[in-house]
């Protein structure tokens, strides 16, 4: 069984049991989080598609942890004017396990 999920803008397949990254979420670590905009549930050959979300399911996740993604460099950079910038971002992340689906 899998699910097809709405967090921070971003859609994520997921399935019980599953651990992802996500957009930063502001929860503690340890508690429990549903997500209840799911847009599909597969269950074998039992697909509901929502329109635009299916009613009634939700999705329970556990928080792991909170982190930053690796640092991503931006360079710019002027020809002929000797200017040269350098920067880097390192984005926060939320760390979730997927406990249970449920159809609705």
């Amino acid at each position: 069984m899998y699910a097809v999920i709405v967090s921070g803008g971003k859609q994520y397949r997921v399935a019980e049991g599953e651990t992802l990254k996500l957009e930063k979420l502001e929860v503690a670590t340890g508690n429990t989080i549903e997500f209840d905009r799911v847009l599909l549930v597969a269950a074998g050959d039992d697909v509901k598609i929502g329109a635009p979300v299916v009613e009634g399911a939700k999705v329970s996740a556990e928080v792991v942890s909170h982190g930053r993604a690796k640092k991503v460099t931006i360079v710019k950079f002027n020809r002929r004017k000797h200017h040269r910038k350098q920067m880097g971002h390192r984005q926060w992340f939320t760390e979730v396990k997927i406990t249970g689906i449920n159809a609705g």
